[in-house]
């Protein structure tokens, strides 16, 4: 039987309208690094690499009799500069594009890219329906929530690409959009 971590690990790869706190362990990941905007060439490049890594995993797991679904893109996303990140020119864009792989997976079945282990911990997670250009909207109301909750972000922006945007029409693409957290106190 094929694992789908989509269709096990709901608590991962869904999220409601309005933002949630969740708490997320460690997991194993298939991860590339870069900067420039997204779908730029440098950027198209580590997620093509990104997928024959993942792909070449999942071979040697089914070879081995532990079948699995190739998981969701996912993105971390920053900026080096104390601007607003979305005020920064998208050239400058840092990303560490990544996709989830089962525990079966191990370090030394993936190659080209880099095998890291990380956990998030405790995140507000909600699910974005629409363009890119959109987020800012539904990042207003995280940060809304952060802020009634007593909470600040500890870590990177997170993305998960639930839809292709090859594929979707823009005003019906979700993305789940996650921020690491932790009490403003702390």
């Amino acid at each position: 039987m094929k694992l789908d971590l989509a269709k096990s690990d709901k608590h991962y790869y869904t999220a409601p309208t309005d933002p949630v706190l969740r708490t997320f362990d460690n997991f194993g990941y298939a991860t590339v690094t870069g900067a420039g905007a997204p779908m730029g060439p440098e950027y198209t490049d580590a997620v093509a690499a990104l997928y024959r890594a993942a792909y070449g995993a999942k071979k040697l797991a089914k070879a081995a009799d532990q079948d699995f679904v190739v998981p969701k893109l996912e993105g971390l996303w920053w900026v080096d500069s104390d601007a607003p990140p979305l005020s920064v020119p998208r050239e400058q864009w840092r990303w560490k594009m990544m996709i989830r792989l089962p525990e079966f997976v191990t370090e030394e079945m993936v190659t080209g890219v880099t095998y890291e282990r990380f956990g998030e911990g405790a995140a507000v997670q909600v699910l974005h329906v629409g363009p890119y250009a959109t987020e800012p909207e539904t990042l207003a109301r995280m940060d809304a929530f952060m802020h009634a909750q007593g909470l600040v972000m500890n870590g990177l922006h997170h993305e998960i690409y639930l839809s292709d945007p090859r594929r979707a029409a823009a005003e019906t693409m979700k993305t789940i959009l996650r921020h690491p957290v932790r009490p403003v106190t702390a």
